[in-house]
């Protein structure tokens, strides 16, 4: 495929236009709703050519992201138009789990999941969401086969990965994955270095049009398969808790804390892991660089929500802090806490399937992908540990030992 990150020639609209009308030749459909898209498309594509320095698999990687998103996006409103109740589907207090990456977000998610009253969606239908899920065919839909060959391909390229981040089509997904289908995600920054698009993304694009996607993407989604209670997760809510409260103004959020150095080190090298395929070029100081400022950013914004009293809706919302150093050594009975504080019944078969999920996905292997030392991100410790403290007094969250 063509691509304007090897041919400069190109402009970012000739660019943007190619991608949009392979979307549209492979969804069969060219509406694709309201235009919010359109900005932050604009943006991502112009910091890749100028910044990512992509490599041959990385100018297909972001391509074809690009184009299967923009087609999820076309399938999604066609669909919608064919079946117009899809628009009536109510969304009540859903489960949203917050926090910094690497703070034990996922692992919380995906045992939550096992509790049958809780819908998380799961990768494939968000990778395949067209025609929606059906409650019959749900755990035996073709789709799941073809998103488990693509995450298959995933270790031969990138040894150890799903040991460092588990990938799997059944396996529960998370809002970021959603927003890409509104150009409004910190997927992109993560994968690719794309300054000016993470700077848009996280001090000037408005994320109630994101927020409004992500509600018609989980319309869809349950507009065939319900459950009691959508359970969902991102880190990227920490940076927009205004947003979100004021689309979900019942929602439930469980928002996760662990050191922030930590954190910081950790996604720095699950970074690398993806931009190091993608780029001759890569730095993993330019990539803890990036972490150092946005943690922080979102640390402090997550402050000023408590200041603001965002969970304060009237409407039943409300957060649960969860401190990482207080579920590390037992999950299941830090779930069973959290269930207690809202009321809710841990059964008895909920508990067994969340027992039998953790033996079976133990998780994060030590050694299994490259990691960094701190020494090694360029960072300053004291620094850092200074911008941080308002953070770690507030929610009392421990310094861990950097190494």
């Amino acid at each position: 495929m063509t691509n304007a990150a090897s041919t400069p020639r190109e402009t970012t609209a000739t660019h943007r236009d190619r991608l949009v009308a392979a979307a549209i030749e492979a969804a069969g459909a060219d509406d694709f709703g309201a235009d919010t898209w359109q900005e932050g498309l604009d943006i991502y594509i112009e910091s890749l050519v100028d910044s990512a320095q992509l490599n041959e698999i990385g100018v297909g990687v972001a391509d074809d992201g690009i184009v299967a998103d923009l087609a999820n996006r076309l399938r999604i409103e066609a669909w919608r138009k064919e079946h117009p109740a899809v628009g009536e589907q109510e969304i009540r207090q859903p489960i949203i789990i917050v926090g910094q990456p690497r703070t034990g977000t996922t692992i919380l998610l995906d045992l939550m999941a096992q509790d049958p009253a809780n819908r998380a969606p799961l990768t494939w239908e968000v990778e395949r969401p067209v025609p929606a899920p059906q409650t019959a065919t749900y755990t035996t839909d073709p789709r799941i086969e073809e998103a488990q060959a693509q995450f298959d391909l995933v270790n031969s390229f990138i040894p150890g990965f799903s040991s460092f981040h588990e990938l799997g089509a059944q396996l529960a997904q998370e809002c970021v994955r959603i927003f890409t289908g509104d150009f409004k995600s910190m997927q992109h920054s993560l994968q690719f270095e794309v300054p000016a698009y993470n700077r848009w993304l996280l001090h000037e694009a408005d994320m109630s049009d994101g927020y409004r996607y992500h509600r018609r993407f989980l319309q869809h989604l349950q507009s065939e398969h319900h459950a009691q209670r959508w359970l969902l997760k991102s880190p990227q809510h920490l940076w927009t808790l205004p947003e979100l409260m004021a689309e979900y103004p019942d929602a439930i959020v469980i928002q996760n804390h662990r050191d922030p150095l930590k954190v910081i080190a950790s996604i720095s090298a699950l970074g690398a892991s993806l931009r190091e395929m993608t780029t001759e070029h890569f730095e993993v100081t330019r990539l803890a660089e990036q972490y150092g400022e946005d943690i922080i950013l979102g640390l402090d914004r997550a402050l000023e929500a408590r200041s603001n009293k965002v969970f304060d809706t009237g409407q039943g919302g409300r957060v649960l802090d969860i401190r990482y150093q207080d579920i590390r050594h037992d999950l299941v009975g830090a779930i069973g806490r959290i269930y207690d504080q809202l009321g809710w019944d841990l059964t008895a078969e909920a508990e067994s399937r969340m027992r039998a999920f953790l033996d079976a996905h133990p998780g994060d292997q030590g050694g299994s992908l490259k990691r960094y030392t701190w020494a090694q991100t360029g960072l300053n410790e004291g620094e850092l540990r200074e911008r941080a403290k308002a953070y770690q007094d507030y929610f009392d969250v421990e310094s861990e030992p950097l190494d």
